[in-house]
């Protein structure tokens, strides 16, 4: 099981996504892949149960469902929500090396954020559309 850690502000964003996004028996699917240089790719849903492969990870009250893959790239991360004039959602800070570029002198944490419109709409549990 990875180790993650959210701040306060990313526990309040992802408990309101899964409140609005289908009520409390739902959880928060991250799924993360290596994006190069630009850090992390991301994108997130509200489902009701987690997929197969998937590991739950229970934070803060909270749980998160994680493919394999992602679980490991957000192994010794930390996940805060960030809202600017620029951008507004998930950011991450990992432990991971650079991108492997001659620009990058050696490991640097990457950071990704992932907005609001990574989100993707889907029905709640029951309610088909």
């Amino acid at each position: 099981m990875p180790t993650l850690t959210l701040t306060p502000a990313a526990a309040k964003f992802i408990e309101r996504m899964v409140r609005f996004g289908g009520g409390e028996h739902c959880g928060f699917r991250l799924v993360v892949s290596p994006g190069g240089c630009s850090g992390l790719n991301s994108e997130f849903s509200v489902e009701a149960a987690p997929q197969a492969g998937d590991e739950v990870v229970e934070l803060a009250g909270l749980r998160l469902f994680l493919p394999a893959a992602s679980a490991a790239l957000l192994d010794g991360a930390s996940v805060d929500f960030a809202d600017t004039a620029t951008s507004t959602g998930l950011v991450f800070q990992t432990r991971s090396g650079g991108c492997g570029c001659s620009s990058a002198p050696g490991p640097q944490p990457e950071v990704a954020v992932v907005g609001l419109e990574a989100l993707a709409r889907r029905p709640a549990p029951g309610r088909e559309s």
